[in-house]
């Protein structure tokens, strides 16, 4: 006897940006049955033709978060909104007792996480944090690779990610660059927002991801562009086990690149490609071995999850060692101006408008996660000594 599932409703807040991702992601799922968009809380409603793909079937749309839940039924919400509004619209959603994906970072500083994890826990509500390469086969499949000791002993975990963002990158938002709107806290730099993939993948699969997984993190904070917040930096979490994380990343790359992660054993290495899914393991006594793996979607996980059929991939708790870094980041000074040399202005091209290079930056960013070093030991001249902050 088969089943009929009921589409579960619901609620996108902030569908421009990013938030056009998690739009046509419901549609594809609402073609299958397995969703349905009930709802878009934005401050200015969405015209229709970027409602087109939902003709027929309209959802509401209302600036007020919380009426939009109750008069739509939402059992889901989909948040991808400023990230200082993310621990008011999650807890929002708890005390309406809907379930959420949470998009990264789930907060701005460590106390308004922890805040949400409480307010989610006592809704009984099911969470899962938008990092979606945690829902990428391959980490399974490196685990058990690292178990099996096909790399031997792991000597640490190092992340790359050069990327180009050009000026207008900065100027899409209000809060684009920040460290601060007023005295809100923002956090929006190239470790804790565009590339917090690389941070929080390379401490997954560390096995340490939980905030109590940290024993201290150092920080390299730096900035090409005229912002707030940082756009070249580095981080070395040191674990609770005493293995070295280390992440380098770029929003000022000469060429765009691929970001990736890789765990280092004392007989080889694994490289994981993220964005991509595949995974190229190199060791002693054998010749290189590559694979591009699948990927479960954390919406579809999500209503998985709801019907009892599936765990949830990025529960909160498995974030939080990533959030002791944003705390870390926020906490720490000002990123520091690179000096005028360091850097050239690339001018507009057809694809991507004028944006700032820093020199040499692919190299070194490649440098960081094969050494499992810091910029400042890389003999870099700009770099700075390193701030250091307990966790």
């Amino acid at each position: 006897m088969s089943t009929v599932q009921t589409p579960v409703p619901v609620v996108l807040a902030g569908a421009r940006g990013h938030g056009r991702w998690h739009l046509a992601n419901i549609r594809r799922l609402q073609d299958q049955g397995l969703v349905r968009l009930a709802g878009i809380c934005e401050l200015t409603p969405l015209t229709e033709t970027e409602l087109a793909p939902f003709v027929g079937e309209l959802p509401a749309q209302s600036a007020d978060f919380g009426e939009l839940l109750d008069s739509t039924g939402a059992r889901v919400a989909v948040v991808c909104t400023p990230i200082q509004t993310h621990t008011e619209l999650a807890l929002t959603a708890a005390a309406h007792s809907v379930h959420l994906l949470l998009e990264k970072p789930p907060a701005a500083t460590f106390a308004d996480f922890e805040r949400m994890v409480t307010g989610v826990r006592a809704a009984g509500i099911a969470c899962q944090v938008g990092f979606q390469s945690f829902g990428s086969h391959a980490v399974p499949a490196i685990r058990a690779l690292v178990d099996s000791g096909a790399i031997g002993a792991v000597q640490g975990i190092g992340a790359a990610g050069a990327w180009v963002r050009d000026d207008a990158y900065y100027h899409r938002a209000p809060w684009a660059g920040r460290r601060r709107i007023g005295t809100a806290d923002v956090v929006d730099g190239v470790l804790t927002n565009p590339l917090a993939h690389a941070v929080a993948t390379a401490l997954e699969l560390a096995g340490s991801g939980t905030a109590d997984d940290v024993a201290s993190i150092e920080t390299e904070l730096f900035r090409a562009h005229d912002i707030e917040a940082d756009d070249t930096s580095c981080v070395r979490i040191t674990t609770t086990r005493g293995l070295p994380v280390t992440a380098a990343v770029t929003l000022c790359a000469e060429q765009a690149g691929e970001p990736y992660v890789i765990v280092h054993g004392d007989r080889g290495r694994i490289t994981f490609w993220y964005k991509q899914d595949r995974v190229l393991i190199q060791r002693a006594g054998h010749g290189p071995e590559e694979a591009v793996h699948g990927r479960t979607d954390l919406l579809e996980n999500l209503v998985d999850h709801l019907a009892g059929r599936a765990a949830l991939l990025v529960p909160p708790q498995r974030t939080g060692a990533f959030m002791r870094v944003v705390e870390a980041v926020r906490t720490a000074p000002e990123p520091v101006a690179l000096p005028s040399d360091a850097w050239h202005t690339e001018p507009a091209t057809a694809s991507t408008g004028a944006r700032r290079v820093v020199r040499g930056i692919d190299a070194l960013v490649a440098a960081g996660a094969d050494t499992l070093t810091l910029f400042s030991e890389l003999g870099v001249p700009w770099a700075l000594p390193t701030e250091v902050s307990s966790s």
